[in-house]
């Protein structure tokens, strides 16, 4: 048998091991199934639905309909996530807004005194409310976590499950035990009813399946070349809040452009690297395109002017544009990376929010429906310009076991570290 491998993202599984199976056997329990072990129901936890009572808010700002629903107004603080709030964990009905925080304080009324976003759990006053502007209230509701338990196989040879930590977003893998095989986790969204297959993840493959190496692309073996030689090569990392990353806890180690030339440099220890970085949150392309001179993020003279030898791009942020829109904006782009002699990788976007990507489920989604991408790989085939896959990469974490909603550290569209890395597998993919 091949050496065990770890596993790309969370705990150990055993490469070229038949995987389990998992099969609904009631609401809460599911039927493990491996070579090996006899088979075992596993009686899974409800998710806990807590409760909060007058949690105090200083001030309440004026609900703001016509922004995202997570910045719509004051934020529930057990809906929280890393800068957000995470949508769908509120119990709207158990929504309660009082003038001081006993059950006999002012009961203040939807609709007329503050409105309630109940997808995403933000409020705020409205105009001629009885709730002052510099006036605490006190909110009192109920709310769902998000929770990953893991499914094993222990050292003893029983099947069990580990329970993970509740979290409001990004919800972390339960800590193994020494000696345990990882068959899979099962994935709690939300305050669910009861368990369907959707939530059963059992890990398929240890790993993203690697192609055969071939021949490298043309601007690879260039740039190859380059490293293997020792001359200078300046990379410009070039995108959005992804790229920039001011959300991750250590972003000099975690963004996915120092996870890849950390791993360049390993691979090729005679490079001379300079890495930089120009992006700029919530903005895309066309953004930077219609900056003025002068601006912090002016096209000509943050990207062009700085002569990069090699420009990566990463806009999850471009993902409303069709292909025809791609092909005329990445154009120009290239004409004029080709006209200051740099070469242009483009790495494909991560999966968002499923609802951002019309999914209704977060497994059996290998295929990107998302145009954007799909003008990405036309683009690049057609320009010959050298495309990091990513999206492949996040379509396939189900099979891995891992619901790719649970790398959201924001619940929407901000990976965690253990995300950020698959740009940079994306990334050296090509230098293989």
């Amino acid at each position: 048998m091949p050496r065990p491998i770890v596993c790309l993202l969370f705990a150990v599984a055993a490469w070229a091991q038949p995987p389990a199976s998992f099969t609904l056997a009631g609401d809460w329990a599911v039927q493990v199934s491996v070579p090996g072990a006899a088979p075992q129901v596993l009686r899974v936890a409800p998710p806990v639905i807590r409760s909060v009572t007058a949690e105090k808010h200083l001030t309440l700002p004026l609900f703001n309909p016509q922004a995202g629903g997570w910045a719509r107004g004051a934020r529930l603080e057990g809906l929280r996530s890393q800068e957000t709030t995470s949508p769908y964990l509120l119990d709207p009905a158990s929504f309660a807004l009082r003038a001081g925080p006993s059950p006999e304080s002012l009961l203040f009324t939807s609709g007329v005194d503050y409105e309630l976003d109940p997808v995403w759990g933000t409020f705020g006053r409205l105009p001629g409310s009885r709730i002052a502007a510099d006036q605490p209230v006190y909110a009192t509701y109920r709310h769902a976590q998000m929770r990953l338990d893991a499914v094993v196989l222990t050292a003893a040879g029983k099947i069990a499950l580990r329970p993970g930590e509740p979290r409001a977003a990004a919800p972390s893998l339960a800590v193994l035990a020494p000696g345990d095989r990882h068959l899979g986790n099962i994935y709690l969204p939300r305050g669910i009813a009861k368990l369907e297959t959707d939530h059963l993840f059992p890990i398929l493959e240890s790993a993203h399946p690697e192609p055969p190496r071939g021949p490298r692309h043309p601007v690879i073996e260039r740039l190859v070349r380059r490293l293997q030689a020792g001359q200078p090569l300046r990379i410009l990392a070039w995108g959005d809040s992804v790229t920039d990353a001011t959300y991750l806890p250590d972003r000099d180690t975690q963004r996915w452009q120092e996870q890849f030339v950390v791993r360049l440099r390993q691979q090729y220890p005679q490079a001379r690297i300079e890495m930089l970085t120009q992006a700029w949150g919530g903005r895309n392309t066309g953004s930077y395109l219609a900056e003025p001179p002068g601006s912090p993020h002016n096209y000509k003279e943050t990207v062009l002017a700085v002569k990069p030898d090699l420009v990566i791009s990463e806009f999850v942020n471009d993902s409303g544009l069709t292909p025809p829109r791609v092909e005329e904006r990445y154009a120009k782009l290239l004409a004029d990376f080709q006209a200051i002699g740099a070469d242009w990788i483009i790495l494909t976007p991560h999966y968002v929010q499923p609802e951002r990507m019309a999914f209704t489920r977060e497994r059996e989604i290998d295929q990107d429906p998302r145009p954007y991408v799909e003008g990405l790989r036309q683009f690049t085939a057609k320009h010959n310009v050298p495309l990091a896959d990513a999206s492949l990469r996040y379509g396939r974490l189900w099979r891995q076991g891992i619901p790719y909603n649970t790398l959201l550290l924001n619940a929407i569209n901000h990976p965690d570290a253990r995300g950020m890395r698959l740009f940079a597998d994306a990334l050296m993919a090509l230098f293989r």
